[in-house]
């Protein structure tokens, strides 16, 4: 028998599990060594040199004392007031299917992670109703996780246990793409039936037990799908499963089309018929896995249903007893549901009313916080190459001749980054690279082939050149160019070129592309590479912008322009599980995404924060429903689909605990000399209630004053020109917000003209408020659909700099917030936000800005004011009365000129109406 590295890895694992003292790491290179002596048994290839052996066996028992060390919180959850049933229950039920997948999963977790996932999904199963409760009954709730973060685990640790518990159908609704829905199986097959469902399909199968199935066979769910066919009539008639009555528990995997839910419904309703009932005695359990995706309620006319949205609510209407959750990483969606809405014959819709779990991923967790901002943002990568060969903005019909230089040094780092692999023992490790740079299928096609062109190029000059002296393969263009890049990618590596050199052609001989998108006949079938890895650069869209897994995933290169949060975070397939590779990790992008992955990275931490808040007050889903509801990020996740067939659908946003600023300005002079005539104004209004403002008003960013009556900031922002591109600063809602609590809690205001401590560039302004302002220097964004007309002064919708809230606040109370930003900041919590919720006045903030230029005159169709430009930002304090929220307007016009391109879908996906 040979063991790859991977497997003396679970080995070890295993080993140790449930030992109550973590051995040292003496002990585990004892324990490697041990088992790599065992007769018969072999982990390293032979021709790897004693060192490099030797480095091998440090690399198991690196990686061991690592994951020994990883930890989990616990999930924080919001319920509907609800009797537990599990704890009481628990003697009674027989843990087959829970115990055999905890033995699963223990080669991959330590003695900690698999403790708190122990508990995690007991709570979960227990927010269902005991299976054994007669009468009809319905529960619907929504686990939030993180993109790639392991929710397949979890729903399926959910699955083993309900199914103990006597839950006797399950159906999971999965990706709308088909190798999503297989992939899903796949994970099933492994960690619920305990069989290879595709196996049947292919003659020879011979054996096919898999995962769960290898440990106890004894008992095995029957299945309705297998890994190579979805949903259908005559296949469910053929496998002539009773669902009265059943001894085992049955599941279905179905893909998210409506043309398979149809052919479900219309079968249950036969099965019905049948048996001479209308619905199904049996408990049933429906995960929704992308719960955001195709399951919601596109339709805003009255009574209308989308027709997706309505054949899962059809679905669970045909059982008496039924349990709803639904799975995301971006549940805005959901919690926009209308909680009370209700059709007769679909039941009410799918809001979570009766539970929302936030589920806290591992400490090895490679996500946004880490990426965007954190220990790993060296990692990510800015693009500014891509227009000559790639636009961001292109049509179906783009000719793709050539690809930018940051794309082919993405490629010669993948390259690489499998050569350091091989040097650490991963060498039958998968390893994915990432290509999304268009929705067209067209175009992907034509990135497949010139990316397998350059990857070629490579591989050729490697097989002719690569076996000379260093020296002598410097010489090839192509290996040199590889060196350059391992210089400027590597240069922290404890491996040395010399060390690299040698293993260049194993490393890039097995590499192949594929395109993965609805034409494509490519596939990502991991499971027949076990042996040796699959190694893979993957060129795609839609499917690889939703739900599918590419493991390994070392290199991401990524084009797709989207403001809208939650499409932005489905793209991310570099998140994930990296262990014993995060430092070869990379993701290119262009800035503009980097600027808003910060964003939204920090507008989901505090939604998270939030969360935890409400859960610790005793809220209910309901509750938090409408914090969500009420944020002002749903103003950019709303989406072409959401908004129906209405020409204009109302946002009522709260701006309690927000701080909102003008991103975007009127480029014309007119309007620039009324927004600069509107901040002279400000000034003089406050120095005739106040005195003059002076150096002694200055506090460290700008020239602060307290105190200022809320007539003064109303008059300001009727004077200010807003450009209506900001929608969040737009004048009639942000008054009509402070109107409503203009003589209570946004009586008095705490207004901060901002002005550097040293003039920037040399850039000084004495005229424009009537005070000395050292200018803050910003550079105009060039992302806008009319840079005649409009002047971007931030790609993120941010102009401040960090900190800035904290104007006003006492040392204390700045103190009390960097603390807490400490032990928070690995949650991505801003430190502005903390500031924020600790303000007892609202924080005006008024920028007197130097905008340069983003490139030369030449190159540029419009020339930067001359003079300095006024924005304006507002923090909000939290509010102590009821929660209001103002009316902002969304409509078709401004979503496109927002938006443009990124509302296109790519071509031919699956049917997701």
């Amino acid at each position: 028998m040979i063991l790859d590295l991977t497997t003396i890895k679970q080995m070890v694992n295993i080993s140790f599990y449930n030992v109550q003292t973590p051995p040292t790491k003496d002990e585990v290179f004892k324990r490697v060594t041990d088992l790599l002596g065992m007769p018969g048994l072999c982990g390293i290839p032979d021709d790897l040199t004693s060192e490099a052996k030797t480095d091998v066996l440090e690399t198991v028992a690196k990686e061991y004392m690592a994951k020994s060390g990883i930890t989990m919180e616990i999930a924080s959850v919001l319920e509907t007031p609800y009797t537990p049933w599990l704890p009481n229950k628990r003697a009674d039920i027989d843990p087959f299917y829970w115990k055999r997948y905890e033995e699963f999963l223990i080669k991959d977790f330590n003695n900690d992670v698999m403790s708190k996932f122990d508990q995690v999904t007991d709570k979960i199963t227990g927010y269902l109703q005991d299976p054994d409760d007669q009468g009809e009954w319905e529960r619907r709730g929504m686990v939030v996780g993180f993109v790639q973060s392991g929710k397949t685990s979890n729903y399926t640790g959910v699955i083993n246990k309900a199914a103990d518990a006597g839950y006797k159908l399950i159906v999971i609704v999965a990706g709308i793409p088909n190798n999503l829905r297989n992939q899903t199986q796949k994970r099933i097959d492994e960690g619920f039936i305990g069989i290879d469902t595709g196996k049947k399909y292919s003659l020879g199968a011979g054996d096919n037990k898999i995962g769960v199935g290898l440990i106890n066979p004894d008992r095995t769910p029957g299945h309705f799908t297998t890994s190579v066919k979805d949903f259908t009539k005559q296949g469910a008639d053929t496998a002539g499963i009773p669902l009265q009555n059943m001894k085992e528990p049955v599941i279905l995997t179905v893909k998210k089309n409506s043309s398979i839910l149809k052919n479900l419904v219309e079968w249950l309703k036969a099965y019905n018929a049948n048996i001479g009932t209308k619905t199904i005695a049996e408990p049933m359990l429906l995960i929704d896995d992308e719960a955001d995706n195709a399951s919601i309620n596109t339709k805003f006319g009255q009574n209308e249903i989308s027709r997706i949205n309505g054949q899962i609510r059809e679905l669970l209407q045909l059982f008496d007893r039924r349990c709803y959750v639904g799975y995301t990483a971006t549940p805005f969606a959901n919690i926009f549901i209308d909680p009370n809405s209700d059709k007769e014959g679909f039941g009410y819709d799918l809001f979570p009313e009766h539970f929302i779990v936030s589920l806290e991923p591992p400490s090895n967790y490679v996500g946004p916080g880490k990426l965007f901002g954190g220990d790993l943002s060296d990692s990510v990568k800015a693009v500014d190459d891509n227009e000559d060969h790639i636009p961001l903005k292109h049509k179906k019909d783009l000719p793709v001749l050539g690809i930018p230089e940051s794309l082919r040094h993405a490629i010669r780092h993948f390259v690489l980054s499998r050569a350091v692999r091989i040097l650490r023992g991963d060498y039958s490790a998968h390893s994915s690279m990432l290509v999304n740079v268009s929705v067209y299928n067209a175009v992907q096609d034509q990135i497949r082939d010139v990316v397998h062109r350059e990857l070629r190029n490579i591989r050729d000059s490697i097989q002719v050149n690569g076996s000379l002296a260093v020296d002598e393969g410097l010489k090839d263009t192509q290996i040199n160019l590889l060196y350059e890049t391992w210089l400027e990618e590597f240069s922290d590596s404890d491996y040395t070129w010399y060390d690299i050199y040698p293993l260049l052609n194993q490393a890039v001989s097995p590499i192949s592309v594929v395109k993965i998108n609805s034409t494509s006949t490519d596939s990502l079938n991991y499971d027949d590479h076990k042996e040796n890895g699959l190694h893979v650069i993957a060129v795609g869209g839609y499917s690889l912008s939703r739900g599918l897994t590419l493991e390994g995933l070392t290199v991401s290169y990524f084009l797709r322009r989207s403001l809208m949060s939650d499409t932005l975070m489905q793209m991310g397939r570099w998140f994930g599980y990296r262990d014993g590779y995060d430092d070869l990790i990379r993701v290119w992008m262009p800035q503009e995404s980097i600027d808003w992955y910060e964003h939204i990275t920090e507008s989901i931490s505090e939604l998270r924060y939030e969360f935890k808040q409400m859960e610790a007050a005793g809220a209910i889903p309901r509750d938090f429903g409408l914090r969500v509801r009420s944020h002002p990020d749903q103003l950019m996740i709303t989406s072409r689909n959401k908004m129906g067939s209405a020409q204009q659908v109302t946002v009522a946003v709260g701006l309690s605990k927000r701080f909102i600023e003008t991103h975007i300005v009127k480029r014309d002079m007119k309007s620039i000399e009324l927004n600069r005539l509107a901040a002279r104004r400000l000034v003089e209004s406050i120095e005739q209630s106040g005195g003059p403002i002076s150096q002694k008003d200055y506090q460290g960013k700008g020239y602060l004053r307290k105190q200022v009556d809320v007539s003064l900031i109303k008059d300001f922002l009727r004077g200010y020109q807003n450009h209506s591109a900001s929608m969040i600063t737009e004048t009639g809602p942000v008054l009509k917000y402070i109107e409503d609590r203009e003589k209570t809690e946004l009586s008095k205001w705490d207004v901060l003209f901002v002005s550097l401590q040293h003039p920037n560039q040399g850039y000084v302004d004495t005229e424009t408020l009537g005070i000395k302002i050292n200018c803050p220097l910003r550079t105009e964004a060039t992302s806008v659909n009319n840079r005649l007309l409009d002047l971007k002064l931030s790609n993120k919708q941010r102009v401040s700099d960090r900190g800035i809230e904290s104007v006003g606040l006492t040392d204390r109370q700045i103190s009390a917030c960097e603390a807490e930003y400490e032990q928070l900041k690995s949650d991505r919590i801003g430190i502005d936000y903390l500031y924020r919720i600790n303000r007892e006045r609202p924080l005006l903030v008024v920028h007197l800005l130097n905008v340069v230029s983003p490139g030369p005159k030449e190159s540029v169709k419009a020339s930067v004011p001359e003079t300095p430009v006024i924005s304006w930002g507002i923090s909000f304090p939290g509010t102590g009365l009821e929660e209001k929220v103002t009316q902002y307007y969304v409509n078709h016009t401004w979503l496109q000129e927002q938006y443009g391109d990124d509302l296109d879908e790519e071509e031919g996906p699956d049917d997701n109406s």
